[in-house]
């Protein structure tokens, strides 16, 4: 019952910025001010929510400390601007047309909600055979659904998604214009009558002849279904992109699956219906349990349980699984008709609808022409996908989800800097490129893009920011961009119109990503170990000790170099590394039988024994990446004559450790630290004993998991040895770590126990990925740090 107000009228204008569009909020503030017998209006603008409200001083009170503090689930109000009015003696509170941005206001934005997975009571209606929507695996409501994929401007309104061209029927206009529907005002509301529709189709089919006119969805659905159970690969149609599923049990389905997509070794991704189906082949704990349920719904990767029955061609030789859960009814939909139904499956791959590293594939044509010879069948849908984005990766770690990769779900929600920021556009790594816009206080970090090795995906880049800088309303006033010159994402920066450039060290980078999403001002110890980053003089830089600020960096220790023969060669083929680290801890005499590699012939280990002898095409390189390759090499545990994905070496290291025998945590190579006799050169890490020592285990046949975890022991040991040294110096106790090798959970959780144990206050990535996906946000606010110095 509406309570009617006894005190006289106030009004208020009020400004909601945040992500406030999308999510139910001119619905929640409707229903609200009808309960407190207010009046006014609300409407969605280019940036944000405007509200103005009239009624009693307590009410309006209640209704601001409610708005505030229980706004609807999926919203993140980040301010709300309050400033009072002369009362109008309105009567009744009304939800306005949205307004786009005035000309007084040209750079208003508003933040916009990433896609949401499917909410428990859209799964209750389409899984309900009494339900109208049964079946229907497009349903969605105010709490779930897409967003950000079916998105073409702001205000987030129908007409500016790719929903416009579907007409609501009379019984789901009457759901959005009802204040108590939980569709009320859900932009991509939809039913089998009115929405968008299926096709299953076999390839060499024309585009021309796909209708979409069968309004069946479920008959469609089962025949999918019944391919996938005899073991076809489908093309699915879904949020971001394609994805394409087989059963994971079926050995031959996926073999065949990983032979036409070419993916070599790397693990293929998973759906499961439900965390009980998922609890049957992975170890899962509260805290993955809460990150598969997320609304997110990311891929977490998880411990797989032994005997799981699962395809061992989906992880090669891989003890971790990436699991997901169903995230739009047409996923739930693929392993049964309703909750209540047993699933057809104990998972399904779904794995990006492309090519090796192209871009994942968005429309039907696209589908058609570049996964024919890949799929068996392909699963359409008539509903445009406006923006083409990836599932997300995380792992949990001390009660908190780490972002591997950041996509779906994740973006474009924005990253609160907690300073104001000037309008920046960082390019970002080659390798798993994100690039960030700042506006304000937020950095714009983008979904995930992919390698920058060929075309499509420059073209996905280009597609991407000039959609972003549009709904965001960024005009940058510099470009920040990574020092390598070989780098597309260099070039490509240097090639920009905007005339202020700024080229930021690639381990600086990362710790300042790091710095950034822990709001922290330095100076301070980072720690930065990865595969690749271009030095200032103008070697491999990559197991890095910097004592840095946002505007600067001092190199203050780094892994011994040592020769990396061939250049990219050798990352591909760990021998290499293994030839140059033996070399350089025995000398040109390595002792007997040692330079041996199962796969690599006596010819190709002579050249490359001359490369290193005289020098010829080598690099140095402190590589922390080149030194696990070179140790699961030496051990035997990863493909010594070539990899066939980035980090292959170093996860069969870290696999192998995690099997050891227990009790190995206290044990350690031995290592040196190098103090440099110039004051103001760096320490060097000098791990030519540790290799000696391997070599020693090896030839005494001692198990290669049990040397793997005491080489990670002597990494951990080395980098608190390091730290403690710069403390005694520089007096600095927090420190950052940042990089792709401390995604390596096995290797993180010894460094940080024993940083901790020796005082240090130690600070980790979780909103954004410590691999090179986190390299545009330090690009960022290093750029921003020294456009503010020059004022």
């Amino acid at each position: 019952m509406a309570i009617t107000p006894t005190t006289p009228a106030f009004r208020k204008h009020i400004e909601v910025r945040g992500i406030v569009q999308g999510v139910g909020f001119r619905p929640f503030v409707y229903k609200l001010a009808h309960a407190l017998g207010l009046s006014g209006y609300v409407f969605n603008s280019s940036s944000g929510v405007t509200i103005e409200i009239e009624g009693g001083e307590a009410e309006l009170g209640t209704f601001l400390e409610t708005l505030r503090n229980a706004p609807p689930q999926l919203a993140a109000i980040a301010a709300i601007e309050v400033s009072t009015t002369e009362a109008r003696g309105d009567t009744g509170f009304v939800i306005l047309d949205s307004k786009p941005g005035s000309k007084e206001e040209p750079g208003a934005f508003s933040l916009i909600s990433p896609d949401a997975g499917t909410c428990d009571a859209c799964w209750r209606d389409f899984g309900d055979p009494a339900n109208q929507r049964f079946g229907y695996p497009f349903t969605n409501c105010t709490h779930c659904g897409p967003r950000y994929t079916i998105i073409h401007d702001i205000p987030y309104d129908r007409t500016t998604t790719t929903m416009s061209g579907f007409t609501m029927c009379a019984q789901c206009a009457a759901e959005y214009a009802d204040p108590n529907d939980r569709r009320f005002h859900a932009q991509p509301n939809a039913c089998g009558v009115c929405g968008p529709s299926l096709e299953l189709v076999a390839p060499g089919t024309s585009l021309a002849d796909c209708t979409f006119a069968d309004r069946d969805s479920l008959t469609i659905i089962r025949k999918a279904r019944a391919l996938l159970r005899a073991g076809s690969i489908l093309a699915v149609k879904g949020l971001g992109g394609f994805l394409l599923a087989c059963d994971a049990a079926n050995d031959a389905a996926v073999a065949e699956l990983r032979r036409r997509k070419r993916r070599s070794d790397k693990p293929f991704a998973l759906m499961a219906r439900d965390v009980a189906a998922v609890r049957t082949i992975c170890t899962v704990s509260a805290e993955d349990e809460a990150a598969l349920l997320d609304v997110r719904r990311p891929i977490v990767v998880l411990p797989r349980l032994a005997g799981a029955a699962v395809s061992a061609e989906v992880a090669p030789g891989n003890d971790s699984l990436g699991v997901m859960l169903p995230y739009t009814p047409l996923h739930y939909l693929l392993f049964s008709d309703s909750p209540d139904a047993p699933s057809e499956y104990t998972a399904l791959v779904m794995t990006s609808g492309n090519l090796s590293e192209e871009p994942i594939v968005i429309s039907n044509a696209e589908a058609l022409r570049q996964l024919d010879g890949v799929a068996d069948w392909f699963l359409l849908h008539n509903r445009d996908i406006a923006t083409r984005v990836d599932d997300s990766v995380v792992r949990t770690f001390e009660g908190r989800q780490r972002v591997l990769r950041r996509s779906r779900g994740f973006v474009p929600q924005t990253i609160d800097l907690g300073i104001e920021m000037q309008e920046v556009l960082a390019f970002g790594a080659e390798l798993k490129n994100t690039f960030c816009l700042t506006k304000g206080r937020y950095a714009i970090l983008s979904q995930h893009i992919g390698d920058l090795e060929n075309y499509e995906t420059m073209q996905f880049f280009e597609q991407t920011l000039a959609n972003l800088q549009h709904i965001f309303r960024v005009s940058p006033q510099a470009v920040a961009y990574d020092l390598h010159p070989g780098y597309w994402s260099t070039r490509m920066a240097l090639a920009s119109s905007i005339e202020r450039k700024i080229g930021v060290q690639h381990h600086h980078a990362h710790i300042a990503s790091c710095m950034a999403e822990n709001h922290l001002r330095g100076p301070l110890i980072g720690v930065a170990f990865d595969g690749t980053g271009f030095g200032t003089d103008g070697k491999i830089w990559g197991g890095e000790f910097l004592v840095a600020d946002f505007a600067g960096f001092t190199r203050r220790a780094h892994l011994r170099y040592v020769p990396m023969p061939g250049g990219d060669a050798a990352v591909r083929q760990p021998w290499r590394m293994a030839l140059s680290y033996l070399r350089d801890a025995f000398g040109p005499q390595i002792p007997a039988g040692l330079a041996s590699f199962p796969g690599v012939t006596e010819k190709q280990i002579k050249l490359v024994d001359t490369m290193l002898d005289r020098r010829i095409n080598t690099v140095e390189t402190s590589s922390c990446g080149r030194l696990f390759d070179a140790v699961a090499a030496l051990l035997g545990i990863a493909s010594q004559s070539e990899v066939t994905f980035e980090g292959q070496a170093a996860i069969a290291l870290e696999t192998a450790a995690v099997r050891a025998r227990p009790g190995l945590d206290a044990e350690a190579y031995p290592f040196n630290i190098d103090t440099p006799e110039l004051a103001d050169a760096p320490m060097t890490v000098d791990l030519r004993s540790t290799i000696a020592a391997i070599v020693n285990d090896v030839a005494h046949n001692r198990p290669a998991e049990d040397s793997s975890a005491q080489f990670h022991n002597t990494l951990a040991a080395a980098i608190v040895e390091v730290c403690t040294r710069i403390r005694e110096s520089d007096g600095l106790d927090r420190v950052c770590l940042s990089g792709g090798t401390f995604q390596n959970l096995y290797l993180l959780e010894r460094t940080i126990v024993r940083l901790r144990r020796c005082g240090f206050a130690v600070f980790l990535h979780a909103l954004v990925p410590a691999n090179d996906g986190g390299i545009a946000l330090g690009q960022a606010v290093i750029a921003n740090e020294l456009l503010q110095q020059d004022g």
